[in-house]
């Protein structure tokens, strides 16, 4: 079976799309973009004296130089500030990779993020938070404690997963979007596009378990701002924006969220 949307030009892809669809010109404008969406949702929320709940990828990060050049040139304040991120790769033991490991998105995040923000502007280590593994039930918790979740900021992968979510026909939409923080098994397509994307293309060395938040935290948050840039998200944006929704391909039961964007580059958009 052929799906005609695949073959849609630019023009096409942004014409009807089933959720919102924005294109800019290259990797630096969508990275930009995410990057000044953050720090303005903080400096609105620090500016009513609020709190801001984020959860955070380690994919794409390119956001992550523009964030703390802004937020250090303009003084911006993260006291009130937690990063849940979305997912972190686990061993065969099913327990986190050392933060030295070169897969670690916890080690990513320190090295990248927060010892490169100003000390007096940092948010408190306990508002830097990843899903753990031996604590599943610590991330959907904080979230409700903390009266839920600003923005969700992330990509999609190969298979249409958002966070570590991987496509599951065996589960129905609503049993799918139900999904809470958890351990899982990585699926093949998924080792090998992030083994090419991120490691080198050693593929016998990534991991084969990982610990992620559930699309039940993601498609709660209030709203959600996906970012797209490699070579097969051509096709990944063109299904998000008019296949079915359906558990096969997760971000496709975002479709109905009311207010979720997927802004990819120009490079997405073309087919040439």
């Amino acid at each position: 079976m052929r799906h005609e949307y695949y073959s849609y030009d630019k023009s096409q892809l942004l014409a009807a799309p089933k959720m919102p669809l924005y294109c800019l010109e290259n990797d630096q404008a969508v990275f930009r973009q995410m990057a000044g969406q953050m720090v303005q949702e903080i400096r609105n929320h620090n500016a009513r004296g609020e709190k801001t709940v984020f959860i955070c990828p380690v994919g794409p990060v390119g956001q992550y130089p523009f964030f703390v050049e802004e937020v250090n040139e303009k003084g911006v304040s993260l006291e009130n500030v937690w990063f849940i991120n979305m997912d972190e790769y686990l061993d065969d033991s099913r327990q986190w990779l050392p933060m030295d490991h070169p897969l670690s998105f916890r080690g990513f995040m320190e090295r990248a993020v927060y010892s490169r923000i100003r000390p007096e502007l940092a948010m408190p280590p306990d508002q830097r938070v990843f899903p753990d593994p031996n604590q599943v039930e610590y991330v959907p918790e904080l979230i409700d404690r903390l009266g839920g979740v600003d923005v969700a900021f992330g990509g999609i992968g190969i298979n249409g997963h958002v966070a570590f979510n991987e496509a599951d026909g065996s589960l129905s939409g609503a049993e799918f979007l139900a999904q809470k923080t958890r351990v899982l098994a990585i699926s093949p397509e998924t080792r090998a596009a992030n083994a090419i994307g991120d490691f080198q293309g050693a593929l016998e060395d990534m991991p084969h378990y990982c610990v992620t938040i559930g699309m039940n935290e993601i498609a709660h948050a209030r709203k959600i701002r996906l970012g797209c840039f490699r070579n097969w998200h051509r096709a990944v944006v063109r299904r998000a924006g008019y296949g079915q929704a359906t558990a096969m391909f997760p971000v496709s039961l975002l479709q109905s969220h009311p207010d979720i964007t997927i802004t990819f580059t120009d490079f997405v958009a073309r087919l040439d």
